[in-house]
Protein backbone atom coordinates (compact mmCIF):
# COMPACT_ATOMS: atom_id res chain seq x y z
CA UNK A 1 0.00 0.00 0.00
CA UNK A 2 1.25 3.53 -0.83
CA UNK A 3 2.30 5.75 1.96
CA UNK A 4 -0.92 7.42 3.62
CA UNK A 5 -3.02 5.67 1.49
CA UNK A 6 -5.12 2.67 3.05
CA UNK A 7 -8.12 0.79 2.08
CA UNK A 8 -10.57 -1.92 4.27
CA UNK A 9 -13.49 -4.05 3.08
CA UNK A 10 -13.65 -7.42 0.75
CA UNK A 11 -12.07 -7.85 -2.19
CA UNK A 12 -8.85 -6.28 -4.01
CA UNK A 13 -7.61 -3.06 -2.71
CA UNK A 14 -5.05 -1.23 -5.16
CA UNK A 15 -2.37 0.88 -4.05
CA UNK A 16 -3.94 3.66 -2.99
CA UNK A 17 -6.60 2.33 -1.18
CA UNK A 18 -9.58 1.89 -3.48
CA UNK A 19 -11.73 -1.21 -3.44
CA UNK A 20 -11.83 -2.86 -6.62
CA UNK A 21 -15.51 -4.57 -6.18
CA UNK A 22 -16.84 -1.28 -4.49
CA UNK A 23 -16.13 1.02 -7.67
CA UNK A 24 -17.66 -1.75 -9.55
CA UNK A 25 -20.79 -1.25 -7.44
CA UNK A 26 -21.02 2.72 -7.86
CA UNK A 27 -23.48 3.68 -9.78
CA UNK A 28 -22.80 5.66 -12.98
CA UNK A 29 -24.18 9.64 -12.06
CA UNK A 30 -23.91 12.51 -14.93
CA UNK A 31 -20.49 12.52 -15.56
CA UNK A 32 -21.16 10.81 -19.17
CA UNK A 33 -23.25 13.23 -20.41
CA UNK A 34 -21.25 16.06 -19.29
CA UNK A 35 -18.04 14.92 -21.22
CA UNK A 36 -20.00 14.02 -23.87
CA UNK A 37 -21.40 17.59 -24.08
CA UNK A 38 -18.27 18.64 -24.66
CA UNK A 39 -16.04 16.96 -26.85
CA UNK A 40 -16.82 16.54 -30.15
CA UNK A 41 -19.09 13.14 -31.82
CA UNK A 42 -17.04 9.72 -31.70
CA UNK A 43 -13.63 11.28 -30.29
CA UNK A 44 -10.86 9.29 -29.59
CA UNK A 45 -10.77 9.45 -26.10
CA UNK A 46 -7.86 8.73 -23.96
CA UNK A 47 -9.19 8.04 -20.54
CA UNK A 48 -6.64 8.53 -17.19
CA UNK A 49 -6.65 6.37 -14.00
CA UNK A 50 -10.25 4.53 -14.99
CA UNK A 51 -10.50 2.14 -12.81
CA UNK A 52 -13.26 -0.35 -13.55
CA UNK A 53 -14.75 1.56 -16.45
CA UNK A 54 -17.38 3.27 -14.44
CA UNK A 55 -17.03 6.27 -17.20
CA UNK A 56 -15.38 3.70 -19.68
CA UNK A 57 -18.29 2.01 -21.13
CA UNK A 58 -21.00 4.97 -21.48
CA UNK A 59 -18.60 6.28 -23.07
CA UNK A 60 -18.59 3.43 -25.58
CA UNK A 61 -21.84 3.09 -25.76
CA UNK A 62 -22.24 7.07 -26.35
CA UNK A 63 -19.92 6.27 -29.72
CA UNK A 64 -16.29 7.38 -28.48
CA UNK A 65 -13.47 5.32 -28.75
CA UNK A 66 -11.50 4.51 -25.75
CA UNK A 67 -7.86 4.01 -24.43
CA UNK A 68 -8.51 2.89 -20.59
CA UNK A 69 -5.51 3.27 -18.76
CA UNK A 70 -5.11 1.83 -14.92
CA UNK A 71 -1.95 1.14 -12.87
CA UNK A 72 -4.40 -1.78 -11.23
CA UNK A 73 -4.77 -4.64 -13.24
CA UNK A 74 -7.78 -5.91 -10.81
CA UNK A 75 -9.30 -2.75 -11.91
CA UNK A 76 -8.15 -3.30 -15.71
CA UNK A 77 -9.98 -6.50 -15.51
CA UNK A 78 -13.66 -5.21 -15.04
CA UNK A 79 -12.81 -3.02 -18.27
CA UNK A 80 -14.71 -4.03 -21.51
CA UNK A 81 -14.41 -3.29 -24.93
CA UNK A 82 -11.65 -0.43 -24.88
CA UNK A 83 -7.87 -0.92 -25.36
CA UNK A 84 -6.63 -1.14 -21.91
CA UNK A 85 -3.06 0.05 -20.69
CA UNK A 86 -1.84 -0.95 -17.05
CA UNK A 87 0.93 1.47 -15.98
CA UNK A 88 1.12 4.86 -14.02
CA UNK A 89 -0.63 7.70 -15.21
CA UNK A 90 2.16 9.96 -14.55
CA UNK A 91 4.77 8.19 -16.24
CA UNK A 92 2.29 7.41 -19.56
CA UNK A 93 4.28 7.93 -23.10
CA UNK A 94 2.18 6.05 -25.57
CA UNK A 95 3.47 8.03 -28.31
CA UNK A 96 0.30 8.99 -30.01
CA UNK A 97 -2.31 11.96 -29.47
CA UNK A 98 -5.88 11.98 -29.02
CA UNK A 99 -8.51 13.76 -29.50
CA UNK A 100 -9.48 13.83 -25.62
CA UNK A 101 -7.89 12.89 -22.50
CA UNK A 102 -9.53 13.13 -19.50
CA UNK A 103 -8.27 13.19 -16.40
CA UNK A 104 -11.59 12.05 -13.58
CA UNK A 105 -11.32 10.81 -10.16
CA UNK A 106 -9.92 13.87 -8.56
CA UNK A 107 -6.74 12.57 -9.74
CA UNK A 108 -5.58 16.34 -9.78
CA UNK A 109 -5.69 16.81 -6.09
CA UNK A 110 -2.58 14.35 -6.00
CA UNK A 111 -0.78 15.00 -2.22
CA UNK A 112 2.32 14.55 -3.87
CA UNK A 113 2.89 17.96 -5.92
CA UNK A 114 5.62 15.92 -8.83
CA UNK A 115 2.69 13.27 -9.50
CA UNK A 116 -0.01 16.10 -10.19
CA UNK A 117 3.09 17.44 -11.96
CA UNK A 118 3.50 14.39 -14.04
CA UNK A 119 -0.43 13.78 -14.59
CA UNK A 120 -0.76 17.04 -16.06
CA UNK A 121 2.16 16.58 -18.58
CA UNK A 122 1.32 13.07 -19.58
CA UNK A 123 -2.48 15.06 -20.54
CA UNK A 124 -0.60 17.59 -22.66
CA UNK A 125 2.01 14.69 -24.09
CA UNK A 126 -0.94 12.94 -25.52
CA UNK A 127 -3.70 15.66 -26.51
CA UNK A 128 -4.01 16.16 -30.09
CA UNK A 129 -3.66 19.37 -32.23
CA UNK A 130 -6.52 20.92 -31.54
CA UNK A 131 -7.96 18.42 -29.13
CA UNK A 132 -8.68 18.92 -25.06
CA UNK A 133 -7.97 17.46 -21.74
CA UNK A 134 -11.26 16.84 -19.65
CA UNK A 135 -10.45 17.36 -16.09
CA UNK A 136 -12.99 16.26 -13.04
CA UNK A 137 -11.69 18.25 -9.76
CA UNK A 138 -12.85 18.35 -5.89
CA UNK A 139 -16.02 20.39 -5.23
CA UNK A 140 -14.25 23.52 -3.57
CA UNK A 141 -15.89 22.53 0.08
CA UNK A 142 -14.64 18.88 -0.01
CA UNK A 143 -12.96 19.27 2.66
CA UNK A 144 -14.84 21.48 5.21
CA UNK A 145 -18.58 20.82 6.91
CA UNK A 146 -17.37 17.22 7.84
CA UNK A 147 -18.99 14.72 8.74
CA UNK A 148 -20.87 14.68 5.87
CA UNK A 149 -22.92 11.53 4.72
CA UNK A 150 -24.88 10.70 1.50
CA UNK A 151 -28.00 8.46 0.99
CA UNK A 152 -27.80 7.39 -2.43
CA UNK A 153 -31.10 6.05 -4.29
CA UNK A 154 -29.34 3.04 -5.07
CA UNK A 155 -29.44 2.08 -1.55
CA UNK A 156 -26.23 2.56 -0.05
CA UNK A 157 -24.30 5.30 2.60
CA UNK A 158 -21.00 7.16 1.49
CA UNK A 159 -19.78 9.08 4.37
CA UNK A 160 -16.76 11.89 4.58
CA UNK A 161 -15.50 11.03 7.80
CA UNK A 162 -12.87 13.67 8.26
CA UNK A 163 -9.97 15.29 6.38
CA UNK A 164 -7.46 16.22 8.85
CA UNK A 165 -4.37 17.86 7.86
CA UNK A 166 -0.75 16.60 7.69
CA UNK A 167 1.70 18.89 6.74
CA UNK A 168 2.37 20.88 3.46
CA UNK A 169 -1.16 21.49 2.21
CA UNK A 170 -2.53 18.12 2.15
CA UNK A 171 -4.82 16.37 3.90
CA UNK A 172 -5.74 12.67 4.84
CA UNK A 173 -9.45 12.32 4.11
CA UNK A 174 -11.05 9.19 5.59
CA UNK A 175 -14.47 7.98 3.68
CA UNK A 176 -16.76 5.25 4.65
CA UNK A 177 -19.43 3.01 1.71
CA UNK A 178 -21.64 1.20 3.83
CA UNK A 179 -23.90 -1.29 1.89
CA UNK A 180 -26.71 -3.65 2.90
CA UNK A 181 -24.66 -6.56 2.65
CA UNK A 182 -20.79 -4.96 2.81
CA UNK A 183 -19.04 -1.59 4.32
CA UNK A 184 -15.49 -0.11 2.73
CA UNK A 185 -13.28 2.36 3.50
CA UNK A 186 -10.55 4.67 2.00
CA UNK A 187 -7.91 6.68 3.31
CA UNK A 188 -5.80 9.36 1.06
CA UNK A 189 -4.04 12.10 0.55
CA UNK A 190 -5.31 14.90 -1.24
CA UNK A 191 -4.15 18.37 -1.79
CA UNK A 192 -7.12 20.93 -2.08
CA UNK A 193 -6.53 23.02 -4.79
CA UNK A 194 -8.07 26.71 -5.00
CA UNK A 195 -9.30 28.42 -8.61
CA UNK A 196 -5.80 30.06 -8.72
CA UNK A 197 -3.88 26.99 -7.73
CA UNK A 198 -5.08 25.06 -10.38
CA UNK A 199 -4.99 27.25 -13.14
CA UNK A 200 -1.59 27.82 -12.62
CA UNK A 201 -0.58 24.54 -12.18
CA UNK A 202 -2.08 23.51 -15.53
CA UNK A 203 -0.51 26.34 -16.68
CA UNK A 204 2.59 24.85 -15.57
CA UNK A 205 1.60 21.83 -18.04
CA UNK A 206 1.17 23.89 -20.71
CA UNK A 207 -2.41 24.23 -20.47
CA UNK A 208 -5.13 26.54 -20.04
CA UNK A 209 -8.69 26.26 -19.19
CA UNK A 210 -10.99 26.66 -21.94
CA UNK A 211 -14.34 26.31 -20.00
CA UNK A 212 -15.56 25.18 -16.58
CA UNK A 213 -18.09 22.70 -17.65
CA UNK A 214 -20.22 22.75 -14.57
CA UNK A 215 -21.68 25.46 -12.74
CA UNK A 216 -19.38 23.83 -8.83
CA UNK A 217 -16.58 24.08 -11.45
CA UNK A 218 -16.16 20.49 -10.48
CA UNK A 219 -15.27 19.24 -14.68
CA UNK A 220 -13.42 21.66 -16.30
CA UNK A 221 -12.31 21.59 -20.22
CA UNK A 222 -8.52 22.63 -20.92
CA UNK A 223 -6.89 23.21 -24.02
CA UNK A 224 -3.00 23.94 -24.68
CA UNK A 225 -1.86 27.22 -24.14
CA UNK A 226 -1.86 29.32 -27.39
CA UNK A 227 -4.94 27.00 -28.90
CA UNK A 228 -8.13 27.87 -29.72
CA UNK A 229 -10.59 25.54 -28.27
Amino acid sequence: MREGYEGTGPGAITPDGCAVELYARLPVYDEPDIIAAAVPAGARILELGCGVGRMTHPLLERGFTVTAVDESPQMLERVRGARTICGKVEDLDLGETFDVVMLASFLVHSGDTEVRRGLLHTCARHVADGGCVLIQREGEEYHTDLPRERVDPSGFTVRMVSAEPVGDGVNSVHAEYEFPDAVWTQTFLSRPLTKEQFEGALAEAGLRVDKYLTEDRIWVRAVRVGEAA
